[in-house]
């Protein structure tokens, strides 16, 4: 634990999920795996290759051409991507949103197909009985398929939550949302999270306290000092020893 700027009273603690509390590169490389041979199984015989990122590439571009809020709404900007692609294969509306939906329930399921480490899970539960704590993802994590959704007091995707439309990180609104919610000031929050401009920036210029976890070294550099840095999220125990 490194400490970049003096660490003040806080009353609640938010954390970013994906690189975060556990390694999701991995997770995600085979879930795109998974992905190719479900809709080798689903769709048509592809002549030349797979239905792999390259083909959804250009329906996830048309998608966001279509409706550029999507970019806040990773789940919905995948399901109107397999849409458009489906539905370009010949399927009806109907059908192609349908299948479209059936892919998506596969795809969550899939990224949310891991075990997040016994050394967090005793983490949270620890931090849980002296702070709230809160999920602030940019992601789709199922969190109560990875076992972690009852640890949090308040848990926020971006995209459509609770009748909100709420952007991802870096944008503001997911930590003003847990600030309004726990009637907190924004330096009454430390918001831990692995990437230097959506969580620490964004954060930070909101008027967050933050701390880096710089171990899975996937999310963007820093480019404002964080309060503190981590090597491994689990260095938040102290934390606890020192109050």
């Amino acid at each position: 634990m490194r400490f970049y700027r003096r660490l003040t009273p806080f009353k609640a603690i938010s954390f970013d999920l994906d690189d975060t509390l556990y390694s999701n590169y991995p997770v995600m490389m085979a879930t795109d795996g998974k992905m190719i041979d479900y809709f080798a199984k689903q769709l048509p015989p592809k002549p030349d290759g797979d239905y792999d990122y390259h083909f959804w590439f250009v329906f996830r571009e048309q998608a966001l051409s279509l409706n550029p809020e999507l970019t806040h709404d990773v789940g919905e900007l995948r399901l109107k991507s397999y849409f458009l692609g489906i539905q370009s294969l010949g399927f009806s509306s109907r059908v192609a949103m349908q299948m479209a939906e059936q892919a998506l329930d596969f795809f969550v399921k899939q990224r949310s197909n891991f075990t997040v480490p016994n050394a967090v899970h005793h983490l949270l539960e620890q931090l849980k009985k002296h702070w709230p704590i809160i999920a602030i993802s940019n992601g789709n994590v199922d969190t109560k398929a990875i076992g972690i959704h009852h640890y949090f007091d308040a848990i926020y995707h971006a995209g459509a939550h609770q009748g909100l439309q709420l952007k991802q990180k870096p944008d503001a609104d997911m930590f003003q949302r847990t600030c309004q919610q726990f009637n907190i000031q924004p330096e009454q929050l430390l918001h831990v999270g692995d990437c230097g401009v959506n969580d620490v920036y964004g954060a930070i210029r909101f008027g967050c306290q933050t701390a880096w976890v710089s171990s899975y070294d996937v999310g963007q550099p820093i480019t404002s000092l964080p309060t503190i840095e981590l090597t491994d999220v689990v260095e938040l125990q102290r934390l606890i020893t020192s109050i």
